[in-house]
């Protein structure tokens, strides 16, 4: 795609705008910049655009526009564009247009789904360099695709959103895999099958498309957008059938890449030895293995790289154990699908949760894990959306509310918590809603969740001298 020439306007002056200025500027656009914020607009300046604060319609001559991925639809903005004939993409469609001109340019594997998406690009990564490739995990994980295409490597492992999904139509990974699909983000698709259908262009144009076989919904995407003559690949958490990986025993088995899928497999690695714990984790490791070894890596190269995978932070970390009871911060575990796998790895649990549901139900939640709660506490915006969920489905279970704030609020859930646990529970941070209604983000929350654990410690050793 040849960008000297054209007039581009990049809406949202973010991480992924600068991405695209830079990327467009250096290849001769002509860029107009608009955002809501003018003092983040301002941080655009030197970079060769022009910067229009709070446009409503695109500019006279505006022949493409790269929305942030953030912006809706629905947004004035991006709704006259298209009223006007003008093509609107995204970052992610823009890094894959753009890496079409490059001699050489990466083979894409990529990632989607309500949850699991960065430890399944981080373990992917991890399995391609111990495999031997060039690789570096890029997109919604922190790295903007934009600037991992002009990197030089060999390999990307690629996570995508929804919303960035929703923006591209050329898109064209060597592998894709939708982990699993639940409800969030429906304030901005609009339904349940929007999202779905956002999700499922990452298998449109494909060569092997990889999905889950124990989540129905990534079954239905994998069958309804696979292109024909794409090689598909499943994983379960049990035995596999040919074409597939999964469990046997305690072992992660492929029988989809091996000589001869249908009469004998091969070993991948323990499932004790896969970081971190839980079955929603042991899927990832095998949605990984499959893009791995679609892209070439050996089975001794997807084991090394689970061997030497470092989980990100607030992802099923464990803060300490103190008096027997051990505190997880799972500060990740932002929708009710997340907190579900989170709380299934433990079999008794005190549940700190609460938050922005963003219009997600609790109740399948709750009625799946409240056998496993020795009580709960919760805070924020949607508390009493989980409370009435707990007094339908476990009304035996203790449950105490917390005021608004966040340390101090979390101070006082973390005490709660603690009172309520009895030596071998687990006091778990899965919130199974968004952050920003009394953090900064689920990084601070986590981080609040971890001090108050370790102050609370801090306080009960002083106390014991």
């Amino acid at each position: 795609m040849v960008f000297a020439g054209r007039n581009v306007l990049v809406a949202g002056a973010g991480v992924t705008g600068r991405s695209a200025v830079r990327a467009l500027t250096e290849r001769g656009a002509r860029v107009t910049v608009t955002d809501g914020n003018a003092e983040r607009l301002a941080e655009l300046d030197g970079l060769g655009a022009e910067l229009v604060p709070g446009l409503a319609e695109p500019p006279a001559g505006t022949d493409l526009v790269v929305t942030s991925p953030g912006w809706r639809p629905t947004a004035p903005l991006l709704v006259a564009s298209a009223a006007a004939g003008i093509e609107v993409i995204g970052d992610v469609e823009l890094a894959w247009r753009a890496s079409r001109d490059l001699p050489n340019p990466a083979t894409w594997l990529a990632v989607t789904g309500t949850n699991g998406k960065t430890t399944t690009v981080g373990m992917l990564e991890s399995m391609l360099r111990a495999g031997g490739a060039h690789a570096l995990a890029c997109g919604n994980i922190g790295l903007p695709v934009l600037d991992a295409v002009f990197s030089g490597y060999e390999v990307l492992a690629v996570e995508l959103s929804s919303f960035q999904l929703h923006w591209s139509s050329t898109l064209a990974p060597h592998a894709s895999v939708v982990l699993n699909l639940a409800e969030d983000h429906l304030d901005w698709h609009g339904s349940m099958e929007s999202y779905a259908a956002a999700k499922g262009t990452i298998h449109a144009h494909s060569s092997v498309v990889v999905h889950n076989a124990d989540d129905p919904w990534s079954v239905r995407l994998a069958g309804e957008y696979a292109p024909a003559g794409a090689k598909r690949v499943g994983f379960r958490l049990d035995t596999p059938r040919p074409g597939e990986l999964g469990l046997v025993e305690d072992l992660l088995i492929d029988r989809a890449y091996g000589p001869d899928p249908q009469h004998s497999a091969d070993e991948l690695i323990s499932v004790s030895e896969v970081r971190p714990a839980g079955p929603h984790n042991l899927a990832n490791a095998l949605a990984a293995a499959a893009l791995a070894r679609a892209y070439g890596i050996d089975p001794a190269g997807v084991a090394k790289g689970l061997r030497e995978f470092q989980p990100g932070a607030h992802r099923a970390v464990e803060v300490g154990e103190f008096g027997g009871v051990r505190y997880v911060d799972d500060s990740k575990a932002t929708n009710p699908h997340a907190a579900a796998g989170s709380l299934l790895a433990h079999s008794s649990v005190v549940w700190i949760a609460g938050g922005q549901l963003k219009g997600a139900a609790v109740d399948e939640l709750v009625e799946v894990v409240a056998g496993r709660l020795r009580g709960a506490v919760l805070m924020g915006a949607d508390a009493p959306v989980i409370a009435a969920a707990l007094a339908r489905h476990a009304p035996d279970v203790p449950v105490h509310r917390v005021a608004s704030g966040d340390d101090e609020a979390m101070n006082e859930a973390v005490s709660v918590a603690s009172d309520l646990a009895r030596p071998g529970d687990v006091v778990l941070l899965a919130p199974a809603g968004a952050s920003l209604d009394m953090f900064r983000n689920y990084a601070h929350r986590g981080d609040a969740f971890a001090d108050a654990v370790l102050a609370r410690a801090t306080g009960s050793a002083d106390d014991g001298r």
